[in-house]
């Protein structure tokens, strides 16, 4: 079972540090065994999310805060247009954190096909990426952290916010590769709520009384 929480979506966006803190909230109980499996859904207000691995050199030069998180991977960037996925699930043992971020690349790429994206895996790098005219683009983000064997942080699928905010980093610590959304792929305007459902109903039948 994995139950669904819609946190805030436009235009009621989540302060990221009010996020984190919800997280931590049901990560407890999904730990104590007094919750189930959970998902939390939503919009960020703008932020940039340093994780362990963020270089000096890759946080934004500007002054522009950001905020240093818990999680693997580097700096990224959230706000307005992206749908945020949180899934507090707990894992199988052994633990295998890289096979849960396969897998939610997997569900990702299922709920983005219904809509148009023909997303992929790349060997070595995480999220859903896409193939674009001149480039190798992210479409979807991927971070998380795993902590008595239940899972926290999780994903972002850029659907109609600004790529702006990307400008002044280095996302993920990439160089060779740019970022788009799921607008940008179908030539439509495709909000977070329109792939909401989609991607919630992707992750709730893959979870069903599965062990992760």
């Amino acid at each position: 079972m994995l139950e669904i929480l819609e946190a805030g979506l436009a235009p009621d966006y989540v302060p990221y540090l009010d996020g984190w803190a919800l997280q931590r909230r049901i990560h407890a109980d999904v730990v104590a065994g007094t919750r189930p499996d959970t998902m939390i859904v939503l919009e960020h207000e703008p932020v940039y999310t340093a994780g362990k691995r963020t270089e000096p050199q890759e946080r934004p030069q500007d002054g522009t805060p950001v905020v240093d998180v818990d999680r693997g991977g580097k700096i990224t960037w959230h706000g307005p247009g992206q749908l945020v996925g949180y899934p507090i699930v707990r894992l199988g043992d052994p633990v295998d954190v890289v096979a849960h971020v396969r897998r939610i690349e997997r569900l990702l790429i299922a709920a983005l096909r219904v809509h148009g994206v023909d997303g992929y895996q790349v060997e070595g790098r995480s999220g859903v990426w896409v193939r674009r005219p001149l480039s190798e683009d992210k479409v979807a983000a991927i971070g998380v952290r795993v902590e008595k064997g239940v899972t926290m942080h999780g994903f972002a699928v850029n659907c109609d916010n600004t790529l702006a905010g990307f400008r002044g980093i280095i996302p993920c610590g990439i160089t060779d590769a740019g970022v788009t959304t799921v607008s940008e792929i179908v030539g439509a305007d495709i909000a977070p709520r329109d792939i909401l459902d989609t991607v919630t109903a992707v992750f709730q039948e893959e979870y069903a009384g599965a062990v992760a």
